[in-house]
């Protein structure tokens, strides 16, 4: 990626913060389309980082305990129960000559999981029914669990058509302007080497800053102590040149951990691909450098709207106008001292 120091256009971070030699800058890309709501990469999060126990809240009715990106919750797993768009609700099945029948709502919006990460996300593995399914040929496409009913629940033959499961895996988003470094006091944040942006929670001093800085809403503070908390991307385990532990414990692959030009590339591939399978509703977040934020270093393929998923549509620097403050302030400090000196001089005189 070209170097800048615009405030808005292709920056690459790491050497912007004066790192030599950087690697390449590292990311998340998470699809979306594939994610089933397990919550795995939720608990390797916490494990591999030491991250406390987010309570047991059910929070209504909902299948997601965690609500939100906090202090103790570093990934969070959206649950969106979405009612179908129309002409999207189709009772009758199709034939499927490679296999059992499928619904066409199901055939329409789906991402072959079995194809693309070897599993199916709507069967236990190992159950009978699973065997016989795959036995029979290639199985149902599957996205987002459209129209299928909860995670475990049933064979996914008989689907429901009036609404659709949208799951996505939250994060911080390492952005390529960060406010959160900008307004730091103490210089607990900081840009890694790989483009990434660490708290230190042993600098951190509790002010808060980062936290109304953050245009997605990431940094939270713990209770108990004040300090500024969130994801890593396991910093430590990007040294030792292992992949973050959540993308890690993915079972679908819906968290892909990479070199962010080489994931930007899959993801424009992907989105191509479903684009093709009829998805049109299939869009990037959170990719483009020329955006708001200059880019972010974990970015999602999202099968709605921003907003439906909890997410600014176009987020923004809150500190990018920051300097042109400075520099209205620095006049009107000037303009006030000359006043100030032409009132003393022109009294005296």
């Amino acid at each position: 990626m070209p170097h800048a120091n615009a405030l808005y256009g292709p920056l690459d971070p790491a050497p912007d913060a004066g790192y030599e030699d950087a690697p390449p800058r590292m990311g998340f890309f998470t699809d979306t389309s594939v994610c089933i709501g397990c919550k795995a990469c939720e608990v390797a999060c916490k494990e591999w980082n030491g991250v406390p126990e987010s309570g047991l809240d059910l929070l209504g009715m909902s299948y997601d305990n965690t609500g939100a990106l906090t202090a103790n919750s570093w990934r969070h797993v959206a649950f969106v129960e979405q009612p179908r768009r129309a002409g999207l609700a189709t009772p009758a099945f199709a034939h499927n000559p490679d296999g059992p029948a499928v619904s066409p709502a199901t055939a329409a919006l789906g991402a072959l999981t079995s194809v693309d990460t070897g599993t199916n996300p709507g069967l236990p593995t190992g159950s009978p029914a699973a065997a016989a399914r795959m036995s029979a040929g290639p199985q149902p496409e599957f996205l987002g669990m459209p129209g299928a009913q909860p995670p475990g629940r049933g064979t996914g033959v008989e689907e429901r058509s009036d609404f659709r499961w949208l799951m996505m895996s939250d994060v911080c988003k390492h952005c390529t302007h960060a406010a959160c470094l900008d307004v730091c006091p103490t210089g607990s944040l900081f840009r890694t080497e790989f483009g990434t942006v660490v708290v230190q929670e042993d600098i951190c001093n509790g002010c808060g800053y980062c936290i109304s800085a953050c245009p997605y809403g990431v940094i939270d503070q713990r209770k108990d102590d004040g300090r500024a908390w969130k994801c890593t991307l396991c910093y430590d385990r990007l040294g030792a040149g292992m992949t973050p532990a959540c993308a890690q414990a993915c079972p679908t692959e819906s968290i892909q951990y990479g070199p962010l030009d080489e994931l930007r590339e899959r993801a424009a591939t992907r989105v191509a691909t479903l684009r093709g399978r009829g998805v049109p509703e299939a869009r990037l977040y959170g990719h483009d450098p020329n955006d708001g934020v200059g880019g972010d270093g974990a970015f999602f393929l999202l099968l709605d709207e921003p907003e439906v998923y909890g997410l600014p549509p176009d987020p923004v620097v809150t500190t990018r106008d920051l300097p042109a403050m400075w520099k209205r302030a620095g006049l009107a400090a000037l303009v006030m001292t000359a006043a100030t000196v032409f009132a003393f001089v022109g009294g005296r005189r």
